[in-house]
């Protein structure tokens, strides 16, 4: 009893240092990891640290997909030492921002996908961000898929998801990922150009109408957007028909990819319509702008024409002549008046038929 007092006064004066809990086994760029065969994920919804993921994958017919969202180069190392994957793979995992593409290094395919996402605004205005953007790197290997995401856009919770639910498709191993990756990111393209046609229709209607702004800068803001959108998805075309070559990619899923190859076409072919459609609303835009200058300097040319006339009379009778017709007359004032209004009412009517006022 006496003990434990003392142990309790000295616990008072001096409180024992907090206990840190125990790390696990994932840092913090992993956001999901697990183990799927057969179809299903094994070991429930836990999250299972990638060293454990990769020896219960060794089994023949499983595999490990391991998530990452902007990891360090420390974290990617200690990823490569476990799934051996090649320095190439580190360096290009941690840079993110490549161009899309595909190509096979040893055992490891390495696809590359832009992320897309529409940004809901009330009003185009000349900042306005339209379309974001990100990446989505997937190395896909004999028992493994990673897939390493820059930026806030596509992210792949939804992803693993709808892909648990098709035991059909999970049953083809990694392959499986990658098509379920690249079929929710052609998905998103679509998704995106139809928010963008509703942009470019009122952008078209504000341009024709009988009432419009002198302002255009928000249109070549949708064509820098439109760029960058463009950038995402035609690259990919190519990419994607390279996969279908791969003597890796199972023949059950073929069929998938091809689906989505499809859709990308699709895709492509809307997104290049919106870049020449923006180009012709901004040509057309400029060439308001034009005739609006031209019709300008036409009036004020006109107005400046029946300026001239009160000038032309007043500058005459104003100069300083002893003998001038006229100077010396009751009615010279009122008959130089009479003239100005007269010639200079001949002059408005003349450029109004004419159609300059």
């Amino acid at each position: 009893m006496r003990g434990a007092l003392g142990r309790l006064l000295e616990n008072i004066v001096r409180p024992p240092k907090p206990v840190t809990p125990a790390r696990s086994g994932n840092p913090d760029a992993v956001v999901d990891c697990a183990v799927y065969a057969g179809g299903s994920r094994r070991f429930g919804s836990r999250q299972i640290p990638y060293a454990e993921a990769a020896r219960l994958a060794s089994r023949r017919g499983a595999f490990v997909w391991l998530g990452l969202h902007e990891p360090s180069l420390s974290t990617m190392n200690a990823v490569a030492q476990v799934f051996g994957l090649h320095e190439l793979h580190v360096e290009q995992a941690v840079s993110g921002g490549h161009r899309p593409g595909v190509e096979v290094l040893g055992e490891v395919t390495r696809l590359v996908l832009r992320t897309a996402r529409y940004v809901e605004h009330d009003r185009l205005t000349a900042d306005s961000e339209v379309v974001e953007t990100g990446d989505v790197t997937v190395l896909v290997g004999p028992s493994f898929v990673i897939t390493v995401r820059h930026g806030p856009v596509g992210p792949l919770r939804e992803v693993r998801q709808e892909l648990e639910s098709r035991a059909e498709v999970l049953r083809q191993g990694p392959w499986s990922v990658a098509y379920a990756v690249g079929n929710r990111m052609v998905d998103s393209y679509l998704d995106v150009a139809e928010h963008v046609e509703h942009d470019l229709d009122r952008i078209e209607e504000e341009t024709f109408a009988t009432e419009r702004s002198s302002e255009f800068a928000h249109i070549y803001q949708l064509k820098r957007e439109m760029v960058e959108f463009k950038r995402a998805v035609l690259p990919l075309a190519e990419p994607m028909s390279r996969l279908l070559e791969l003597s890796g990619v199972p023949e059950e899923l073929r069929p998938y990819l091809v689906d989505v190859r499809g859709k990308l076409a699709r895709a492509a072919d809307r997104v290049a319509g919106f870049d020449e459609l923006v180009t012709s609303i901004l040509q057309a835009r400029l060439a308001q702008v034009s005739v609006d200058q031209n019709h300008d300097m036409r009036k004020i040319a006109s107005w400046a024409a029946i300026a001239a006339v009160p000038t032309v009379i007043a500058g005459i009778f104003g100069m300083n002549f002893t003998i001038m017709p006229g100077l010396g007359s009751r009615f010279g004032f009122a008959g130089a008046i009479i003239a100005m209004i007269v010639i200079g009412g001949g002059v408005h009517r003349s450029l109004k038929k004419s159609g300059w006022l």
